[in-house]
């Protein structure tokens, strides 16, 4: 396209025109708008004049900023505007460059020289500019090529310039560490300034560094107490405060010192700022200094009774880091505390929640929940979950610790989950889940609340309930044997409502069914059976006292009283009816016969139930629906043969159905009672990988491997239970694949092993049981609501102050923990290469004089023997002040080499001195004196081979007091 013409620069458009011509578009309209400047700027931008160039690159970085457009395309043009001579073009360039530009940008080298010519510039408002945009944009090749131009500018005669390049550092350590040895001494220096605006930059850039790396800077401990002690700034103040954070726990001794000068502060200065940094200060590292404790909760009191709600905030935030370890000073100010749940600050609440739950104890746990449950009734729907959160977070800590009766804490449960709004359905159904696992007590409590849930209308239509109610029909079928009418559960799991729940959630429901009718036929076997064995007992034995005759009659009376099926646990001991014996010694079976026709009833009555809801859902698309109910049709199917009018069996057939039906019943009762419990979150950890599984991280070459592999042809079925003639039956098929085994399979799956052996287990048959029954929540009421401030200032007033454990008459029910601990492992960051090489030459620069000086002290008596050792220990360290000058890399010198250098140290400078002297016309004598030494090292290497080595351990030195 050609360029601009000159009437199109004449009456080009400027950033005030967009900016009005945005404020007259609508909505609809303003993406045409934009389009059509984004099309007139990519027209402007092409001119060879600077300043219609330079407003196109403007307008495009108004867009950017604001509406997000890619400017990506226009960096040519940016390098373009800092290179014009005039500022307000270099302006607008550096402005696009610094918000455009990353260290992918394909032409971000071409800025070097114009960098370092605009850092060299006699204007210091382009070196302000320079600077500014290479601490944003700083490469590693920018910084590298850039680093003695700002080591310059820290010495530059403006304050303006000198504070700016004294904020570049931080990038130039960050990008390119060796930039320290050239720098950082100077950066040092400027802390014994009197320039209140270079002391303040310099403190920035150490607290910057001393947060990712504090061990390196505990040297300079005695500069930051000077000014600590001596400056009147408050930002300076605060920064060096937060230092003193980071090197506190690294030096223990430093406290001693530094409490009284805080302290100091907290009661002079006027200014709040610096007085929370002092109060955090105390609070996080002086914690021991009771009268510094004292000082700062009597300034957090004034803060709580500001009315700038800001403020508050804090005095609420710093009482919440004091909570775990000050209890107290949370009691002092309880009743503030309290009333900042009304308040209007939504984070004033939080944090005055956070408080609440730091007072509640075991004592006075069940009264805090019901007042804040109470608030959660009354409040917006974001401070009644995070009431709600609290509430479990507090509970659930250390495996339950605090929790004393567990039936009410399941109630509570069941109470939370009824409460508008809550959207915490998955916290506490994973808590029902958990705490059936780990109490065996709680479990009939549990399976009558989750029942509740089942049947509660109000759920089923509410999204963030589904998981709850998931977790309420896990336990149902999990812990069936608790219950008192296992067919109400059946029932609340078939409701016709159930369809209203996403596949995820029936696929539980029909599961949980599944368990529930497995244990009412087991248990109905078992009656059968021992009702019938009761019965040949008792008629082998004729002779039978009167008064046991009597007792049979009244347990007869006390069954028929009963309901007609009401199974209980295998394990248990089981109240079967017993069978009646007359008084001439005849036995009568009519009450057997009509207890056992109630069972058979009942059992038939669950069958027809569950073949009624599941028949429909055995033509359903989704699959796990579909093979569910299936495979419970067909487990009804053969039982119900067992369960049908003896009279059309075949008595041939009899014995056997009967005992095939009490087979499988009995096998798959033996799979569902086995009991799960609670699995350790760092188990995965402890699993140890197998030797011939090589893992890969990058696993795109299986896309190759498996391309090849053709899926099988989808076939649809068609169920039977709708009277549609399916393709093929279930049962020809299963003929035919026992009849006709397929090998061709099996050969491909070896075939593949083989090829692809990396990617395969080993052959042992690895069973993953899938556990992922979450929660979800249900909005309904039932809570009594009471003035809830004055309630928790009277709880507070009574039974905050004593943490006492009280005598409770329940005792408290065994909690199943892990032996190995439950908390998540903590996982270590590894420092990155950068931050080590940053640490490391700050290190060499800080300790080296100390360090060298340290090694060169020894005491006279041990002259001869240091004599003999020094040849083999001795490493002179480089004068710290010439690596900072010059910037002197470290030496990789071989070691022997090295000691053979210091050997002849003072013969190589005596000859270096004479040649000096004499000209260069003695450099074939120097090389025979090189050659000498190298002869005579050689002597004492074998003479120190001839005697035993000498293993010196490096002692480590000990942190100095560096404020002593």
């Amino acid at each position: 396209m050609a360029s601009p013409s000159l009437m199109d620069t004449l009456f080009q458009r400027s950033l005030d025109d967009i900016i009005k011509g945005f404020r007259h578009q609508q909505s609809s309209t303003e993406s045409i708008f934009i389009s059509r400047v984004i099309e007139e700027i990519r027209r402007e931008i092409k001119s060879t004049d600077l300043q219609t160039k330079s407003t196109a690159l403007q307008k495009l970085t108004y867009l950017n900023s604001i509406h997000f457009i890619d400017m990506s395309w226009a960096s040519f043009h940016a390098i373009e505007c800092i290179s014009s001579p005039t500022f307000s073009h270099k302006k607008i360039g550096y402005l696009a460059i610094s918000q455009s530009f990353s260290e992918s940008t394909p032409v971000i080298l071409l800025i070097s020289n114009q960098l370092r010519k605009d850092l060299k510039s006699g204007n210091e408002f382009e070196v302000s500019l320079a600077l500014d945009c290479l601490s944003r944009i700083g490469t590693v090749d920018l910084c590298r090529d850039l680093a003695s131009e700002v080591f310059i500018l820290m010495s530059s005669s403006k304050v303006f310039i000198r504070k700016k390049a004294i904020g570049v550092v931080l990038r130039l350590f960050e990008k390119y560490p060796d930039a320290v040895r050239v720098c950082f001494k100077k950066l040092v220096e400027s802390l014994e300034g009197s320039d209140s605006p270079i002391v303040s930059a310099v403190v920035g850039v150490f607290c910057e560094l001393a947060a990712k790396d504090p061990r390196s800077y505990l040297p300079l401990a005695p500069e930051f107490y000077r000014i600590l002690v001596d400056s009147k700034n408050n930002w300076v103040l605060i920064k060096v405060l937060k230092i003193f954070v980071k090197l506190a726990p690294l030096e223990p001794r430093l406290a001693k010192r530094l409490v009284e000068p805080i302290c100091d502060h907290m009661r002079k200065t006027g200014a709040k700022s610096l007085v929370f940094e002092c109060i955090r200060t105390v609070v996080t590292s002086f914690s021991e200094y009771e009268s510094a404790m004292k000082l700062a909760a009597a300034k957090i009191r004034e803060f709580l009774m500001e009315d700038d709600p800001n403020l508050k905030y804090l005095g609420l935030h710093v009482i919440s880091i004091m909570a775990p370890k000050h209890l107290w000073a949370v009691l002092e100010n309880k009743d503030v505390v309290i009333q900042s749940l009304s308040d209007e600050d939504p984070n004033i609440k939080l944090e005055s929640l956070r408080l609440v739950m730091a007072m509640a104890s075991e004592s006075n746990l069940v009264e805090t929940c019901r007042v804040l449950v109470n608030y959660a009734l009354k409040s917006d729907p974001d401070f009644c979950n995070e009431i709600l959160g609290s509430i479990l977070s507090t509970c659930c800590q250390n495996v339950y610790e605090v929790i004393i009766d567990f039936d009410w804490y399941v109630s509570l449960l069941g109470e939370m989950s009824r409460i508008p709004n809550c959207k915490k359905g998955e916290e506490i159904g994973n808590q029902l889940i958990d705490i059936g696992m780990r109490v065996k007590d709680v479990r009939p409590e549990l399976v009558r609340i989750a029942r509740d849930l089942l049947i509660d209308p109000a759920l089923l239509g509410n999204p963030f309930l589904h998981r709850l109610l998931s977790a309420a029909a896990w336990v149902c079928g999990e812990y069936v044997e608790f219950s008192r009418n296992p067919v109400e559960l059946m029932e609340a799991l078939l409701q016709p409502r159930t369809s209203l729940l996403p596949s995820s959630i029936r696929t539980v429901y029909m599961q949980s069914a599944f368990k529930i009718l497995i244990f009412c036929i087991h248990s109905y076997f078992l009656q059968k059976e021992d009702m019938a064995s009761e019965v040949s007992h008792l008629a082998s034995k004729r002779e039978c006292s009167e008064s046991s005759g009597l007792a049979t009659d009244k347990a007869l009376v006390q069954s028929d009283q009963d309901e007609g099926f009401n199974p209980r646990d295998s394990n248990q001991s089981y109240e079967y009816p017993s069978v009646v014996d007359t008084g001439d010694g005849q036995t009568s079976t009519s009450t057997f016969m009509e207890k056992k026709s109630t069972m058979h009833e009942s059992i038939v009555n669950v069958l027809n139930l569950m073949e009624l809801v599941l028949s429909p859902l055995s033509g359903s698309l989704d699959v796990e629906i579909q093979e569910r109910a299936c495979n419970v049709l067909g487990f009804i199917e053969l039982v119900q043969q067992e369960f049908s009018n003896p009279l059309i069996r075949k008595e041939a057939n009899l014995d056997r159905e009967e005992e095939i039906a009490s087979r499988v019943v009995e096998w798959l009762h033996d799979g569902f009672s086995e009991e799960l419990g609670p699995v350790s979150v760092t188990a995965q950890d402890r699993v140890p990988i197998p030797d011939e599984l090589v893992l890969k991280e990058n696993l795109t070459d299986l896309e190759a491997i498996c391309g090849g592999v053709e899926l099988p042809a989808p076939v649809s079925l068609t169920s039977p239970y709708y009277g549609q003639s399916a393709v093929f039956s279930v049962s020809n098929l299963q003929a035919e694949e026992d009849s006709e085994p397929s090998t061709e399979s099996s050969s491909l799956l070896t075939e593949h092993r083989k090829r692809h052996e990396l990617y395969y287990l080993p052959s042992e048959k690895n069973k993953i049981l899938a556990n992922d029954y979450p929660p979800a929540n249900d909005p309904s009421s039932g809570i009594n609501t009471n003035d809830a401030t004055e309630d928790l200032v009277k709880l507070a007033d009574q039974s905050l102050v004593s943490k006492r454990k009280p005598n409770h008459a329940k005792p408290r029910p065994v909690v199943v923990k892990l032996e190995e601990g439950e908390a998540a492992p903590v996982v270590s960051k590894k420092p990155e290469l950068k931050d080590d090489l940053l640490s490391g030459a700050i290190h060499d620069i800080l300790l080296g004089n100390e360090a060298k000086a340290a090694s060169s002290q020894s005491n006279p008596s041990d002259k001869s023997s240091s004599k003999r050792k020094g040849k083999a220990k001795h490493v002179d360290l480089p004068d710290s002040k010439e690596n900072l000058a010059v910037g002197e890399q470290p030496n990789h010198e071989n070691p022997s080499s090295r000691r053979g250098k210091h050997r002849g140290d003072g013969k190589q400078k005596s000859k270096k001195s004479q040649g000096k002297k004499n000209g260069d016309g003695r450099e074939d004598d120097g090389e025979k004196e090189r050659q000498k030494i190298r002869d005579h090292h050689g002597r004492h290497k074998s003479r120190q081979r001839a005697d035993a080595p000498i293993k010196v351990v490096p002692q480590t030195p000990d942190i100095p007091d560096y404020l002593l």
